[in-house]
């Protein structure tokens, strides 16, 4: 007998519409493909296999056809797949950090506008900020093949069309410079960075998770790596700090142009230097707010160069 007692994953936001466990009828019910990867596991839950990079797109394809009126997407092979409720989990804590700005209430609508840094080829931070808040983005990637996927995305769910622009970053080097311009406001920005030093440590790294996802792996295979990833979404010189610390100078040249910049910090031993970084370039007000992912505890830091009385001015509407 199948177990279908729903269990609340209490460690995400309150918004979030995953905390629940996955309903497998809702969501074959819209998308189909999933059925062949779903089975019922030694607990009697059904579930799909983690470590089955196919299994977990035709997941994503699934949870954004029903949650978030997404019709059609893709990825290229061996691009990042993200885990979608951890994404949606820093959307609804951006949501609230602005809402602190805003007298307590969460601004809707486009004139909200947010820049995601490296954008990936999967949109998908863009996609559940325009569903559930009504946001519009920018998304920047060095990758033009990344770009190239998003834009397919975009064209293939008109409603996303006039909320999501995109734009490559020609110069690997810099973050900000190159995409914003003296005319652009943003409320927000957004980072998923990349946090390894390098290629090798980036596949030590996937192979242990893997294989903590599946310990049947033999030692001597090669694993398949399930959410994927490119080289620029994975690794870079310096790892996740160098581009953190690249981030927050790149910031203090714009400070009047963005409410908040955020990104994700997946280290909690780089927030000492973080702190540091952004007292160097006289950040106004600084936040660390913590999410708890999956097995894991996550965490994103914000500063603004706006003082209160100037972000309480910010013209949401």
């Amino acid at each position: 007998m199948k177990e279908n007692t729903p269990s609340v994953k209490t460690n995400l936001h309150p918004r979030n519409l995953h905390r629940s466990r996955y309903d497998f009828e809702k969501l074959t019910a819209n998308s189909p493909e999933l059925k062949p990867y779903i089975f019922t596991n030694e607990h009697k839950v059904e579930t799909i296999d983690f470590s089955n990079p196919e299994a977990v797109k035709q997941l994503n394809k699934a949870l954004l056809q029903t949650y978030y009126g997404i019709q059609k997407w893709d990825i290229p092979k061996n691009y990042l797949c993200p885990p979608i409720p951890g994404r949606a989990d820093y959307i609804h804590y951006i949501a609230d950090l602005l809402a602190s700005s805003n007298k307590g209430k969460i601004p809707e609508g486009e004139n909200v506008s947010g820049l995601d840094i490296g954008i990936g080829s999967n949109c998908i931070y863009p996609i559940i900020g325009n569903s559930v808040y009504g946001w519009s983005f920018v998304g920047t990637d060095i990758d033009p093949k990344a770009i190239e996927n998003c834009s397919k995305i975009i064209e293939a769910n008109p409603k996303l069309i006039d909320a999501i622009s995109l734009q490559q970053q020609t110069e690997s080097r810099f973050i900000f410079k190159n995409i914003i311009t003296p005319e652009d406001r943003f409320t927000f920005t957004i980072c998923n960075p990349p946090f390894h030093n390098s290629s090798e440590e980036a596949q030590k790294i996937a192979t242990r998770k893997v294989n903590n996802l599946n310990p049947k792996t033999s030692k001597t295979d090669k694993p398949v790596l399930n959410f994927g990833g490119q080289n620029a979404e994975l690794w870079c010189d310096g790892g996740e700090l160098a581009f953190i610390k690249q981030m927050i100078y790149e910031s203090a040249k714009y400070p009047m142009q963005c409410l908040w910049f955020t990104t994700l910090v997946s280290k909690s031993d780089n927030l000492k230097t973080i702190y540091k970084t952004l007292a160097k370039v006289h950040a106004a007000t600084i936040k660390t707010v913590n999410m708890a992912q999956g097995q894991k505890t996550s965490r994103f830091i914000a500063w603004s160069f706006l003082t209160e009385e100037q972000q309480k001015d910010w013209k949401f509407e």
